[in-house]
């Protein structure tokens, strides 16, 4: 029987807040091992966490500058910010309160556990030296509702709807945070392959959690065009585009079954995932990755809301 588009919907934003609570605390994390590096008073890297997270603006509405522990509080607790890592969690736990009944009783007491956790731990400001501490609760958080879901959950409809919100945030995540690095964190030409590029690189590859995999996959060799192949089409990186897409399609490919209907938004993510596994790296940057990345995010978006008006999560359309 298919899943009342209210309940669908419930799911998959749920599970796409979740993943940005855990992501909004990743760049967190890599603003600030970054800016440990950053030997002039700019303030550009803390200002590319905000850019990345698609808050710039609303930032800016509220604070004239780019104060680190501005910056940190405004992505971790700050209510003005509904993409904040404890408005995440709050509207993920709106979201499972909505549909409870569809999920099992072990993950719905977890996420509710978990938001009590994050209000109480970021219900004040946070200061820059108390930042690595709270970044790693809500990494645990997350990593304790995720692993509760996979070990609990019955792989139905309710399961991809899940994985579908999951996995559309964090491409969207993992396709921000490489087009910050090298558009807005892009070194001048005298730095390229520096010990400074170097570290940034590697920041943006624990901003993924992909530090030690990566040295597994390249022999610790940190090579620019090795970290971009690997963010956006190693399939067996978890985080990378292509491995998102491969999840996407597959969860979509179930719901076709399910729901015996070839939806517009299949063949959307059919496309994206052969286009990703048709590529190379170099085709890519020789072609331009900021662009290729841009596109790749309003790709991405559209096929957010193709799936929400092709599954009524909007009873309006």
């Amino acid at each position: 029987m298919a899943l009342l588009g209210r309940t669908a919907n419930g799911l998959f934003w749920m599970f796409r807040y979740i993943e940005r609570a855990e992501n909004t605390a990743r760049l967190l994390d890599a603003g600030q091992r970054i800016a440990l590096t950053n030997l002039s008073a700019e303030p550009e890297e803390w200002q590319s966490v905000l850019v990345s997270a698609g808050v710039e603006t609303a930032y800016k509405a509220k604070y004239d500058d780019f104060e680190p522990e501005n910056i940190i509080h405004f992505m971790l607790c700050d209510r003005d910010n509904p993409s904040s890592v404890r408005c995440s969690f709050e509207t993920a736990r709106t979201n499972g309160r909505m549909v409870r009944t569809a999920l099992s009783r072990e993950l719905w007491e977890v996420v509710n556990e978990s938001w009590m956790t994050i209000q109480r731990r970021l219900s004040s400001r946070i200061t820059a030296s108390e930042l690595p501490t709270a970044i790693d609760l809500v990494k645990r958080q997350a990593a304790l509702i995720r692993g509760t879901f996979y070990s609990t959950m019955l792989r139905n409809e309710i399961f991809d709807f899940c994985n579908l919100g999951a996995f559309i945030e964090r491409a969207d995540n993992t396709a921000r945070i490489l087009d910050v690095k090298y558009w807005l964190l892009l070194p001048e030409h005298s730095q390229v392959g520096s010990a400074l590029d170097d570290f940034q690189w590697r920041s943006v590859l624990r901003s993924v959690a992909a530090h030690r995999s990566y040295a597994w996959e390249y022999d610790g060799e940190y090579r620019a065009v090795n970290i971009i192949d690997f963010m956006m089409l190693n399939r067996r990186m978890p985080r990378s585009l292509g491995y998102c897409y491969r999840v996407i399609k597959d969860s979509l490919d179930y719901l076709d079954r399910n729901y015996e209907v070839h939806q517009p938004c299949h063949q959307i993510a059919t496309e994206m995932n052969e286009r990703l596994a048709g590529l190379t790296v170099r085709q890519i940057i020789d072609n331009g990755l900021h662009e290729f990345l841009e596109q790749f995010i309003m790709d991405n978006n559209r096929l957010a809301q193709e799936i929400g008006w092709n599954y009524r999560f909007y009873p309006d359309r």
